[in-house]
């Protein structure tokens, strides 16, 4: 054959595609499991993180094990539904009506018999989704810790959701007053909330994320009302 023919370079050309391909796809399917590992692995640190327990890189797992004694999933009406809480797709499940969510639980139990229980939160921000996880106290009200994260928020900026300077402020906040669910609210500083809900101050420079937290947490708690309020009782 023509080395130097088209016939030659096309043949050429579909070789080395399907071969770099077949690589490619054999990397990704060989490290599937070891992908899914980590990204497992991590979002057990930020499911410890929010209720104050930070580990290191290989003590994540045996911790996440040791302190989550309880996962589930309830429903709108805060009965308990068959699944795997872990595994549900809080993504998805915010896009739907909130009586048709799937709510994970994961039940966290300390020395002398204190347990906390964390809410996944899933929303949007500027550029993209922002997610977290906060801790109830056993009073179903009181917020222990939060933790809170996104994929493109601008460094400085939005981005700074991240850090233990916002979100050491949900501690010690409540979602219950008077007998009525009043998710928190995030305001700019200085300011308040018409409402009586609690409110912590939202990132300098950062409005619609800041924005987008106070909408992620009243459109992925308020499912949680009946939940809590059994706690409560």
């Amino acid at each position: 054959m023509n080395k130097q023919g088209n016939t030659y370079t096309i043949i050429y050309i579909v070789v080395l595609v399907l071969v770099v391909g077949a690589a490619l796809a054999f990397t990704s399917i060989s490290l599937r499991s070891r992908q899914q590992a980590n990204a497992d692995a991590d979002k057990m640190r930020q499911i410890l993180a929010s209720v104050l327990v930070t580990p290191d890189a290989g003590e994540v797992i045996p911790t996440f094990n040791a302190v989550v004694t309880n996962q589930y999933i309830v429903n709108a009406e805060g009965k308990t539904v068959d699944g795997d809480a872990f595994a549900v797709n809080v993504a998805e499940q915010s896009k739907k009506p909130a009586a048709e969510r799937l709510l994970p639980v994961y039940e966290c139990s300390f020395d002398g018999g204190d347990v906390k229980y964390v809410l996944p939160v899933y929303g949007a921000g500027l550029w993209g989704p922002i997610w977290g996880y906060v801790s109830i106290d056993a009073d179903g009200s009181t917020i222990y810790g939060a933790y809170f994260a996104h994929q493109g928020e601008t460094p400085g900026l939005g981005a700074e959701i991240e850090k233990p300077a916002f979100s050491s402020q949900f501690e010690g906040k409540v979602l219950f007053k008077d007998g009525r669910f009043l998710p928190v609210a995030v305001v700019k500083a200085g300011q308040k909330p018409l409402g009586d809900e609690d409110y912590v101050d939202g990132i300098s420079g950062g409005t619609i994320t800041s924005k987008g937290v106070g909408a992620m947490l009243s459109a992925c708690l308020a499912p949680y009302e009946a939940f809590l309020s059994t706690l409560a009782k």
